[in-house]
């Protein structure tokens, strides 16, 4: 393991891609609140919206995604992270990053959301562009 201290690169890199899964969590949650209407009515915004994201069973799988960006915002406020550190989270994106149809929850709902949004398409592909990019020695 390396325990040398995470580049200013990877910090960079990392708060770049926090940036853009936030975009795609905010697409993902419009995307799903519009999915939840059509079959339940209209959520209206402030408090029965986020009573909603928070308690109801369709939104139940976008938690990742949270969960995950506050681990990023966690990271990067830790002044000890480490390149093992970065490089596991990025490993942890990548992996969250891949829809699938026989995945976790998370790849499930992912995957149709995209066949269904092509809002989620694009705010996809800039995560997942964004995520190829980086150099291995970078995160």
């Amino acid at each position: 393991m390396n325990n040398a201290l995470a580049t200013a690169d990877q910090r960079t890199a990392l708060d770049s891609m926090r940036h853009a899964l936030l975009r795609l969590h905010k697409t993902l949650l419009d995307s799903e609140r519009l999915r939840y209407e059509r079959q339940h009515g209209r959520i209206e915004d402030g408090y029965p919206l986020l009573n909603k994201v928070m308690n109801d069973p369709a939104f139940a799988w976008l938690r990742a995604l949270s969960a995950l960006i506050v681990t990023i915002d966690e990271s990067l406020e830790n002044s000890e992270l480490t390149r093992t550190g970065a490089a596991l989270l990025q490993g942890h994106i990548r992996t969250m990053l891949t829809p699938s149809e026989t995945g976790g929850d998370f790849q499930r709902n992912y995957h149709r959301t995209l066949q269904e949004s092509p809002a989620v398409v694009m705010a996809h592909r800039e995560a997942s562009t964004m995520l190829s990019s980086w150099p291995t020695d970078k995160v």
